[in-house]
């Protein structure tokens, strides 16, 4: 008996569900790095300064249902929006799957747990500083290398 497909391979972005949407994101974090984007060649950066509401011991942003009100410029993700948001991370399902590519082995609805984004280093967790804690002038300097 063959499985059923998973909704992820089967949908559309826009035909997701919202629970399905949700269920997308890992929470590795990489979407609330601070970004800078090179004025010269539009290439963006990541920083290792991320957004103050990211919980930087549990991963995941501690105030999700808020986060746009609390930081206005906090990118509403949307089926259209994915496709045209260069600075999403390479990794990130959004990106993927509107690229027509699948979920990657690490992750959670592939791997069936949360763990498994750190243990592939995709996670942000222990590479991060508060953005509450960087004076703008030193972004440049905490441009990740890992990214």
């Amino acid at each position: 008996m063959s499985e059923e497909i998973p909704f992820w391979r089967r949908k559309r972005l826009e035909d997701m569900t919202a629970e399905e949407w949700e269920s997308l994101c890992d929470h590795c974090g990489r979407c609330c790095l601070v970004k800078l984007e090179d004025e010269d060649t539009g290439e963006v950066h990541y920083t290792t300064a991320i957004c103050a509401l990211y919980d930087r011991v549990n991963g995941g942003c501690r105030a999700y249902a808020e986060r746009h009100r609390l930081m206005p410029d906090c990118v509403r993700l949307t089926p259209g929006s994915v496709r045209t948001l260069s600075w999403l991370p390479p990794t990130c399902a959004y990106r993927l799957l509107a690229e027509g590519k699948d979920l990657p082995s690490w992750h959670p609805l592939v791997s069936g747990t949360r763990e498994s984004v750190v243990a592939a280093g995709i996670s942000v967790l222990g590479k991060v500083v508060s953005e509450r804690d960087v004076h703008i002038d030193d972004l440049p300097r905490l441009i990740a290398r890992w990214s």
